[in-house]
């Protein structure tokens, strides 16, 4: 049976990164978005962060990953945006009434948006920028003698040549450590990934290809797959990783939706519950500001099932702008309500939303 998704709308505001975590420390998981961050559990109170330079339709704040980054046990984030020109940080203050401080962790050149995975396989996220025309860059977080960050973060260049507009990580080459997919290829991790080189692999040409790529292993055969949407242009595929008897390495494209565009963010979550991932994902509403192929199309926010053969799509929202909404380019998938289901929120230029997830009915 599909899922049931109550809407709920939180904030009639355009910013299209959201976060959710602790911003208290008092158990309770809220929404951060944009200049303001939300009380759980109902978001229904609201509080100012700070200022964040906007560009016509645009705020330059393209991520929302939380960690303690000063090692004083509150949850900061990572930001970055386009004309910032900058990966940064906002320290959270730990008093409601007081904003967040801002601080630049590398002057990156324009950031698409952000992600985090543990690369060196320590237990800690590193961030990783995408920067299209700049080089790959790890950034790993300094902790101390107690493990506590630091607030410094130390660089790692990977990859010296343009990244170009797509980003992902995961276990390609089946050796247990963390490659890395960009738009043309993939970088293939050393033992060391911070000391030694990595290899490239000019395997594809994914397009404008969506931060996140996923990297899992859709049909269970043991090699990991990408899933790949077009961020700005139509479709959405999964790649199917094939190995000969001599190693040989190809890649083989399946369409799962090629009639949507902007398929920008993507997730790799158990949304409703049955003990396998499904893919959630959205057209992001008006992402280069009605340029895209596709930008006047009707709205959605999805998730596609596996089924052993092909996804199946179920619609979560769906209509013109401002009746059905959309998936900015940083969402959030968490239980919002501690219930055991995992809910969505969806930031966008079309607002701010909690989908929140009824079960099966």
């Amino acid at each position: 049976m599909p899922v049931i998704f109550r809407r709920q709308l939180i904030a009639d505001m355009r910013y299209e990164s959201a976060g959710v975590f602790d911003v208290t420390g008092n158990g309770q998981l809220d929404i951060v978005s944009g200049e303001w961050w939300y009380e759980g559990p109902d978001f229904r109170v609201s509080h100012r962060i700070g200022d964040i330079m906007a560009i016509g339709e645009y705020f330059d704040d393209f991520s929302t990953i939380p960690m303690d980054i000063n090692g004083n046990g509150r949850l900061d984030y990572l930001t970055g945006g386009f004309w910032g020109n900058s990966l940064r940080w906002r320290e959270n203050p730990g008093d409601p009434a007081a904003e967040w401080s801002e601080h630049v962790v590398a002057e990156t050149g324009s950031v698409e948006t952000t992600r985090a995975w543990d690369v060196d396989g320590d237990g800690q996220l590193e961030v990783i920028p995408n920067t299209p025309g700049g080089p790959l860059i790890v950034y790993k977080l300094i902790t101390g003698a107690d493990g506590r960050g630091t607030g410094v973060f130390e660089a790692h260049t990977v990859y010296d040549q343009p990244q170009g507009h797509g980003l992902g990580c995961g276990d390609i080459a089946g050796n247990d450590r963390m490659d890395i997919v960009l738009v043309d290829g993939w970088l293939e991790a050393p033992a060391k990934p911070f000391a030694e080189a990595w290899t490239w692999h000019p395997d594809f040409h994914l397009k404008s290809a969506s931060v996140p790529i996923l990297v899992v292993d859709v049909n269970q055969d043991g090699l990991h797959d990408l899933i790949v949407g077009q961020g700005h242009d139509y479709g959405l595929s999964w790649w199917e990783q094939r190995v000969d008897a001599d190693g040989r390495r190809a890649w083989v494209e399946h369409p799962i939706d090629p009639f949507n565009s902007q398929y920008h963010d993507l997730h790799w979550v158990d949304i409703d519950g049955d003990g396998s991932p499904e893919l959630v994902t959205g057209k992001r509403y008006r992402a280069h500001n009605g340029r895209d192929p596709g930008a006047g199309d009707d709205v959605g926010v999805y998730y596609f099932k596996w089924t052993g053969e092909s996804f199946v799509k179920q619609v979560i929202d769906f209509g013109p702008a401002r009746v059905g909404t959309g998936l900015g380019i940083h969402a959030a998938i968490a239980d919002l309500n501690a219930n055991g289901r995992l809910d969505i929120v969806a930031p966008g230029k079309d607002g701010l939303y909690v989908f929140w997830n009824e079960g099966t009915d």
